[in-house]
């Protein structure tokens, strides 16, 4: 008899390629396009730090000898690559009377069944994803149960900076502690440009913010109060910062609910610089993809023992990182 999940349309080519059209429904931060996707052939990544040094050079007499340039300082560090797998099954009872022997609509409506799974499974991945890449963001990349996975603030032997932005206070200098935040960063930047600082807020900080007695003066006075009637949580800018309520949330295999980012804290990143942040991926754990370039997404079927079914199998193996931990600032509310 013959089996519909045999035809060419399920091998893990097609699937892999059908996984990575479904639409991402999640993540703010792929919105954001901060994590570009940069494809590897291995399950471990080098970070190579090079501190260059930028002097300023003196002058001298024509026909006298330049100054010789200094090489700066390179460091190397390792990182592996988690592997997040996740399988499901296609039962018989999901295919049961829209088969027929030849026929290309119940194909069709085979396909329709596995694309269903396809989608569900794609949009867990997607929301691991993004609980990775706010990891990052924060300068701690944990598992989904919490646990701590990288720690790049001492993978780069640095401090995390944090601000207090005193919200509960109504005498705060809220525009002094932007003005802060941005000297922070870009004094962490050693001389490289950005073109913006996002801050990405937890629902209780960004309520405290924009109720604050200083920044609702400041929605007073622009564009004559217009902001005032409008949903201003996909970001607005005070002091030359872009301020955004971040929801981000889900819940853990055991059922618990972690949220992105902690009640009544922020989380401050530049943007525009040169490869300060990248999301990367290894190829799947397949001999068809030994040192291949990875892909975002891999899916593969198999039938069950007696044909009782089709197992399915996702996976991907991402690793988002910060190769600048120290520009990454934590705003508190108090």
């Amino acid at each position: 008899m013959q089996n519909p999940f045999d035809n060419p349309g399920f091998s893990m080519a097609s699937l892999t390629t059908a996984i990575n059209l479904v639409p991402n429904r999640y993540g703010r931060i792929e919105q954001l396009g901060l994590f570009p996707a940069k494809p590897v052939r291995t399950r471990q990544i080098i970070v190579e730090e090079y501190a260059g040094k930028l002097n300023l050079l003196p002058t001298k007499p024509p026909g006298s000898p330049g100054t010789v340039g200094e090489r700066g300082t390179r460091k190397l560090r390792s990182f592996i690559i988690p592997h997040i797998p996740h399988d499901d099954v296609v039962l018989p009872e999901e295919v049961q009377g829209i088969r027929a022997f030849g026929s290309e609509t119940e194909m069709e409506a085979i396909s329709g069944v596995m694309a269903r799974h396809l989608e569900t499974m794609r949009n867990k991945h997607a929301i691991t994803l993004e609980h990775l890449r706010m990891g990052a963001l924060k300068g701690q990349i944990l598992d989904a149960d919490g646990s701590t996975i990288y720690d790049l603030y001492t993978e780069f032997g640095l401090s995390q900076t944090s601000i207090n932005f005193d919200l509960a206070n109504a005498n705060s200098d809220i525009k002094g502690h932007c003005y802060d935040l941005l000297s922070e960063i870009e004094d962490k930047l050693q001389g490289e440009f950005m073109t913006d600082v996002r801050v990405l807020c937890s629902p209780e900080f960004f309520r405290a913010l924009t109720t604050h007695k200083e920044v609702k003066a400041a929605y007073t006075n622009w564009q004559q109060g217009a902001i005032l009637i409008n949903d201003v949580r996909s970001g607005f800018t005070f002091a030359g910062i872009t301020f955004e309520e971040y929801r981000g949330q889900a819940t853990d295999v055991n059922g618990t609910v972690r949220k992105f980012i902690a009640p009544g804290e922020a989380h401050a990143f530049p943007l525009g610089t040169i490869d300060s942040f990248a999301t990367y991926f290894a190829p799947a754990d397949f001999n068809e993809t030994v040192n291949t370039l990875g892909q975002l997404l891999y899916a593969k079927q198999e039938p069950r023992k007696f044909d009782r079914g089709t197992d399915l199998h996702t996976q991907s193996n991402p690793l988002p990182m910060c190769h600048r931990p120290g520009v990454l600032v934590k705003l508190t509310s108090a």
